[in-house]
């Protein structure tokens, strides 16, 4: 039975509030690990327990490429779905079958980005509070630092979208992120606010954050991806073209 009118609007809304809060409810269970870990930094920091809080960052990067990144990558696998048409994919099924295919290579993805992240930050700390003649060369790490961290929205996106090496996807992730600097941006504007609320309202981040998040970082890949795709077939018609012109252009001259 299909509503109409107010009646559809409204059970359009409330069905896609179950699909987000479904998987981000999901995403928050294999997250788990990581997110006590997070949540007891918050805790620590307000108290200002500055040796508990390092040690929360310790374990905040041994448990993310485990629980965090594959967890992140099978809530892209429904994201995908959603973006590219099939709105009524089996949520549960999916979520599970993408944590389970992605699981390496977000994983080595995830090493990859917490090593470079803490080895990134740690020389931050050096260059700005150690050795302030050299402070040039930490604004040059925050620009890294940013960089790195916005490219993982198009890693994920990648990581789903393409049949790819791990070492190509996060070589493509970090040029699609300079290379498209615009989209890019609009992603973190739309999670950090996002990210902004979750932190005065918690519940968004229970039922929603994640999810709108995941929907919104691999609708702008995708435009990015379609955008390419035209390019490319737009140059390959060209070629085409020039080819059959060329071609004709020898045949002229030989039958001459």
């Amino acid at each position: 039975m299909e509503f109409k009118g107010v009646m559809g609007g409204l059970y359009r809304i409330s069905e896609w509030i179950m699909r987000l809060s479904a998987i981000n409810l999901l995403w928050v269970l294999c997250s788990s690990p990581f997110l006590f870990f997070a949540f007891t930094k918050l805790l620590v920091v307000q108290q200002n327990l500055m040796n508990e809080s390092l040690t929360m960052n310790w374990a905040m990067g041994i448990v993310a490429p485990f629980t965090l990144f594959p967890a992140t990558a099978a809530m892209f696998t429904v994201a995908r779905k959603w973006v590219t048409g099939e709105t009524d994919v089996k949520l549960f099924s999916t979520f599970f079958k993408g944590y389970k295919q992605n699981y390496v290579q977000s994983m080595i993805g995830g090493i990859f980005y917490t090593l470079l992240a803490v080895i990134m930050y740690v020389d931050l700390k050096v260059y700005m509070t150690q050795l302030k003649g050299f402070q040039f060369v930490g604004i040059v790490m925050v620009a890294l630092l940013v960089i790195l961290l916005v490219s993982m929205f198009n890693f994920f996106s990648m990581v789903v979208h393409y049949h790819m090496k791990t070492f190509q996807l996060l070589k493509n992730a970090v040029l699609l992120t300079v290379i498209r600097p615009i989209r890019s941006v609009t992603t973190v504007l739309g999670a950090g606010i996002l990210g902004y609320f979750s932190l005065k309202y918690p519940f968004l981040l229970v039922f929603f954050t994640g999810s709108v998040i995941a929907a919104f970082a691999f609708y702008n890949f995708h435009l990015i991806y379609l955008k390419m795709q035209t390019q490319l077939e737009k140059e390959a018609l060209e070629k085409a073209e020039k080819e059959e012109l060329e071609a004709a252009e020898n045949d002229d001259k030989a039958s001459v």
